[in-house]
């Protein structure tokens, strides 16, 4: 079986959007300057609906990481072992995501360890943002 596409929604289109140009955006509030993903109606530090999609780096550092080694997941069965990456992007502390490591071996993986972020052309209509380390 195939691993899940993302579906876009009203809230997430931007960001999708913005992928398939092989750019990096989160959301930005125009109150208090904070950003924040996933993206939300209201600001999550001020509650500001002031908010507005602004272009990231692409830089950070590993945040946290699992290695997944049991064949729950639908569609991704037979992918184990695989991981899944919290990065915390250069912008500003605790803005995270989360997604994979791509060109590297599991046994890469560090907290703290410096990522550049790659794209992977999913569908005609999806790219996935996702990292790979910094060598």
């Amino acid at each position: 079986m195939p691993a899940p596409i993302p579906i876009p929604d009203e809230l997430s289109k931007p960001f999708w959007d913005a992928a398939d140009r092989k750019q990096l955006v989160a959301q930005r509030c125009r109150n208090c300057g904070r950003y924040q993903h996933p993206p939300q109606k209201t600001c999550a530090s001020c509650a500001s609906r002031r908010m507005e999609w602004a272009p990231l780096s692409g830089r950070g550092v590993i945040y946290s990481y699992s290695v997944m080694y049991a064949q729950r997941v639908q569609g991704f069965e037979d992918r184990v072992p695989y991981n899944m990456v919290v990065v915390e992007l250069a912008e500003q502390p605790g803005l995270t995501m989360v997604t994979n490591l791509v060109e590297a071996e599991n046994d890469e993986l560090r907290v703290g360890a410096p990522v550049e972020l790659t794209f992977e052309k999913l569908t005609d209509e999806i790219t996935l943002p996702q990292f790979r380390l910094v060598r």
